[in-house]
């Protein structure tokens, strides 16, 4: 059974299933975002492909539940709607067992440990632990970073295997972050092989500069993949072979220790 979060692809449902009001109300809800915090109901309409009209009722039933606030006429979310991701992360199995991992890695380390997955386009940070010194850096619990420029998002690419990779990156555009970035599907591909040969990934100045990221992916005992466990970190005067030799055999033993408990 996996961990990891829902499939980009989900798996096929019975017409007599599908509840349409509900897609529609959670498509109201992903209008929102930091370049859209607040719309009319016109604009989140034209966001999630429905009228105006029908926009407004969502968005308005929505404001009667406590998840949207409005003045009238824009509408922005409450912070009730973090109750929706709250209960994943109190509910999922995942990473209440990496946790522990976590805090090894960064008490070994002194730096911040993550537990990623693969949603779609990104790699969402679904746990982290960090030195009490990095606790207000890095990315806060449920954060999307795009997934080729995370070595989470990389290796867990990479260790679902080429065919899965390969049509990963069909269905998904390259953005470039930094003068450092991959955007070119090749270049990513070739990548992609290379950490599927070594087993671990080094990413560096692909979404910010002067930051890395170290990452191994995290296998079940038949090698399916369920996430990543990571490092990120500033760059600073640190090269990168000494950054891995300090961080890569600290990641794998903690790999090695989750290998048979998921």
């Amino acid at each position: 059974m996996s961990l990891t979060a829902p499939a980009s692809s989900p798996a096929p449902l019975e017409k007599r299933d599908w509840i349409a009001g509900l897609e529609k109300g959670l498509a109201v809800i992903e209008a929102f975002d930091d370049q859209h915090p607040r719309l009319t109901a016109s604009q989140a309409g034209a966001r999630c492909g429905l009228t105006r009209t029908a926009a407004r009722r969502y968005l308005l039933t929505l404001a009667h539940l406590g998840y949207v606030g409005s003045d009238g006429k824009l509408f922005w979310l409450t912070p009730r709607i973090l109750r929706l991701g709250h209960a994943y992360l109190e509910s999922a199995r995942l990473p209440r067992l990496v946790q522990p991992f976590l805090q090894r890695i960064a008490g070994g380390t002194q730096e911040i440990a993550y537990l990623g997955v693969i949603d779609g386009d990104d790699t969402v940070y679904i746990a982290r632990s960090g030195a009490q010194r990095h606790m207000n850096a890095g990315y806060m619990l449920g954060s999307r970073v795009p997934a080729q420029v995370t070595a989470a998002g990389m290796v867990i690419l990479s260790a679902q295997g080429e065919a899965a990779s390969d049509a990963w990156l069909e269905q998904h555009t390259l953005r470039a972050f930094t003068s450092f970035t991959t955007s070119s599907k090749d270049q990513l591909r070739s990548e992609l092989k290379r950490c599927r040969r070594q087993g671990w990934v080094l990413s560096e100045q692909q979404l910010e500069l002067n930051y890395r990221g170290i990452a191994v992916p995290l296998l079940d005992r038949n090698n399916e993949v369920h996430g990543a466990i990571s490092i990120t970190m500033p760059i600073n005067q640190e090269l990168s072979d000494d950054a891995v030799k300090r961080v890569l055999p600290v990641l794998q033993e903690a790999a090695r220790g989750l290998r048979h408990l998921i």
